[in-house]
């Protein structure tokens, strides 16, 4: 057989020669296939991991807060005994798209209430400058009823709010950070002032920052406490040392945000965590919480609980395990909830039957009409007044509007209706007048161009203390029984509601059209 072998080798040999490469490349293919054909058949790849299907019980080697409480030192010794500033250099180095690509893979979604994919918001900064620098903004302008999360970071862990916004500023592109901190925040800048400085002191911010030769300031600016300023636009307007009033978009901040200048606004926890998601991996950050909610979550919780405090838990975790676990559990027992709002004022509440299983991420509380919003969990046992918070909410939203839009300036005294509900004037004519100025969407859409501060406060007196639920009582002139959103007498009676209603799906059964009927229609109806 060895000289057959020889012969068949010589005869390709020579055609490989004597023809062009086409033969030859055939001859190859042909003998290749041959040979996979004999070969054995491959084993089947790998199942899928099992879907996760319970969240929550954060281990404490997983939290990236991990002075969250204070009991230890808050400054650079202690940060960097905490993992700190370790290998900044190196992560720096990599470079701005593999800084961007790697928030990306990790799902990380911003932590201010938008819950917009951070990776993908940082990749909106011009990639080739024109001339213009570029700003990275921190909105630490902490404002909104109930939400305490982003003071923990600067008070007790402020150096990874700097590294962060190091990390940040260079996978966006950027020559310098503004920090906006809220002006009732005294403490807070004052820690976070001291760590700054101790950063710069050890060649970690400024000029070769960490030693990449990477220019990067990060600047502190306090505010006056304004809520408005919370808006990215206006935030930016008071950088600028002008009034606080939101810019009419677009332009965007992308494009031309402070001094006109490309700029990124994100959040305080949004960028804390970036660097831990650098050093651990995307894949780490990715396996906690469910599909497009990844991560962990700084919820903080106040209310009717026996324990308020702030945690940082894994996203997804269930509301009701957030409370047990964490806060003691509601005061007076689970049975004594009435209402739970999930994510900061701005977000419509939800009544017991749904915060016995629902889940706390993005996806989860938008399935229910609601939102995570903050994560600020105000829970509301049965001793509360509904109309009373309404009330109340109502005018910390007409105070801190400034003024800028007529729409928000004139709608937003539906106040003065929460006023005359709380005390006790709750008749049919009352509601619908306050319901069509709800339905009035173009005057809404057109302040939304400026802010949402309108908006929010509209779903805070409709959607979110759940007024068509209050239709159920409202054939009676009066309603006796002031409780609201399906936790008392909502549905008794009149047939109009069956079940707690959340959003625009109950308002099918309100007991008069909403179709944006004409004020002369409207003028009719209420005589």
């Amino acid at each position: 057989m060895a000289p057959v072998r020889g012969m068949l080798y010589l005869q390709r040999t020579v055609l490989t020669r004597i023809y062009n490469d086409r033969w030859g490349i055939g001859l190859r293919a042909f003998s290749n296939q041959g040979a996979a054909a004999t070969s054995s058949p491959q084993p089947p790849p790998p199942p899928p991991p099992p879907e996760k299907t319970h969240f929550g019980g954060l281990k404490d080697e997983d939290r990236i807060f991990t002075n969250l409480y204070g009991l230890h030192d808050p400054f650079l010794k202690g940060a960097m005994k905490r993992g700190d500033w370790y290998r900044t250099k190196d992560l720096v180095l990599k470079g701005s798209d593999w800084i961007v690509n790697e928030v990306k893979k990790s799902g990380l979604r911003g932590r201010g209430g938008a819950g917009f994919p951070s990776g993908l918001k940082w990749s909106f900064m011009p990639k080739v400058s024109d001339g213009r620098p570029s700003y990275l903004v921190v909105n630490a302008d902490e404002s909104e009823p109930g939400t305490c999360k982003d003071r923990e970071i600067m008070r007790h862990d402020p150096h990874k709010l700097l590294e962060g916004c190091l990390i940040a500023g260079v996978g966006m592109r950027a020559t310098a950070a503004y920090i906006y901190i809220r002006g009732e925040y005294v403490n807070e800048r004052r820690n976070l002032e001291k760590a700054r400085k101790e950063a710069y002191e050890a060649g970690l911010l400024g000029k070769n920052a960490c030693g990449t030769g990477y220019d990067f300031d990060v600047h502190i600016h306090f505010g006056a406490g304004a809520y408005i300023c919370g808006e990215e636009t206006a935030l930016l307007e008071s950088l600028e040392g002008k009034q606080g009033k939101p810019r009419l978009k677009p332009p965007f901040p992308a494009n031309a945000g402070l001094y006109g200048c490309p700029t990124t606004v994100t959040n305080v926890e949004t960028v804390a965590v970036s660097p831990t998601i650098l050093r651990r991996g995307p894949e780490w950050f990715a396996s906690f919480g469910r599909k497009n909610n990844s991560g962990t979550k700084l919820f903080c919780v106040s209310g009717h609980v026996n324990k308020p405090c702030t945690v940082e838990e894994e996203m997804s975790i269930p509301l009701k395990e957030l409370i047990e676990r964490h806060c003691g559990g509601v005061r007076g027992g689970w049975d004594n909830l009435l209402a739970v709002i999930p994510g900061g004022s701005s977000v419509p509440l939800l009544p017991k039957h749904i915060c016995d299983d629902v889940l706390m991420d993005y996806d989860a509380l938008k399935a229910v009409q609601s939102g995570l919003g903050t994560a600020a969990v105000i829970v509301m046992d049965k001793s509360i007044d509904v109309v009373d918070a309404i009330a109340r909410l109502s005018y910390f939203y007409k105070h801190e509007s400034c003024g800028q839009c007529t729409p928000c300036r004139e709608g937003l005294s539906l106040k003065e209706g929460s006023e005359s509900m709380q005390k006790g004037s709750r008749s049919r004519q009352l509601l619908r007048i306050l319901f069509q100025l709800m339905m009035r969407k173009r005057l809404i859409q057109f302040s939304a161009q400026f802010c949402t501060l309108m908006s929010r406060g509209v779903n805070l007196v409709f959607k979110h203390h759940g007024i068509p639920t209050l239709m159920g009582t409202a054939n009676n002139e009066t309603a006796p029984d002031k409780r609201m959103l399906g936790v008392t007498r909502a549905s008794r009676g009149h047939g109009i509601l069956k079940e707690p209603c959340l959003g625009h799906e109950g308002y099918q059964n309100l007991p008069f059209e909403f179709s944006e009927p004409s004020i002369e229609k409207e003028k009719k109806n209420l005589g």
